[in-house]
């Protein structure tokens, strides 16, 4: 057991500048964003911030009537806040670990409930999975990223990453999948089989089936499970 004394433990947790730019990491669970302008940040996310800031919630036409449809069906999307102003704000998420990403005009697709916040200049849109014939509960759904710019997500402990290949998919538990490269669109699969051994889905097992050539991110704990029924 660590002990301290006041002055040590207020230095030891002390905030530091780490001149790392606009995103930087307090410790591997806590995102300090040096503000200047706006970000859009997941809501619920604030726990401190310095300076003058405003908040406000996603208008219902910010990104146009195509995102507002798709809000509807995936139960409000990300759930974004908008954050105008100057000063030191601090982002977390249940304690989860922080990945922060530079895109240099890249893409990439981000589990829309671990996607913690990003550039204003980032382009953003929500996707569906293709073929997707179920009603789920808790969203199934995803956001793309696209420009150049910093964006943060989080994960459940620290993240692998595995390789996509031609010819060699890779299947996953959407529950553990966090996020995958931009060119990549992943099919949801229906395997009975693997209802014992894969997931934790409840009478039939659902994975992401990822083909072609990129990336996918996993995390070593499973989200909530998803109850989906069949239509």
């Amino acid at each position: 057991m660590q002990r301290y004394t006041l002055d040590e433990f207020v230095q030891k947790t002390a905030e530091r500048d780490h001149q790392q730019g606009l995103f930087e990491l307090e410790g591997p669970r806590m995102l300090e964003v040096n503000l200047q302008d706006m970000i859009w940040m997941k809501k619920g996310a604030m726990v401190a911030y310095l300076g003058q800031m405003k908040f406000e919630r996603e208008g219902i036409l910010e990104k146009g009537i195509g995102k507002m449809l798709k809000k509807a069906v995936t139960g409000e999307g990300a759930k974004l806040t908008k954050v105008i102003g100057q000063g030191k704000l601090y982002l977390a998420d249940s304690g989860k670990s922080v990945q922060i990403l530079n895109l240099n005009n890249e893409a990439i697709y981000v589990n829309g409930n671990d996607l913690l916040a990003f550039e204003d200049q980032i382009s953003w849109d929500i996707k569906m999975m293709k073929k997707l014939t179920a009603i789920v509960a808790g969203g199934l759904f995803n956001v793309r990223l696209e420009g150049t710019g910093m964006i943060a997500f989080t994960t459940h402990f620290e993240p692998l990453t595995l390789a996509v290949r031609p010819g060699q998919p890779v299947r996953t538990d959407p529950n553990a999948t966090v996020a995958w490269s931009g060119n990549l669109m992943p099919e949801l699969k229906i395997d009975a089989s693997l209802k014992s051994f894969f997931g934790r889905g409840s009478g039939e097992s659902f994975q992401m089936e990822f083909n072609g050539d990129g990336f996918v991110v996993i995390q070593p704990y499973e989200e909530v499970a998803l109850q989906m029924q069949t239509g």
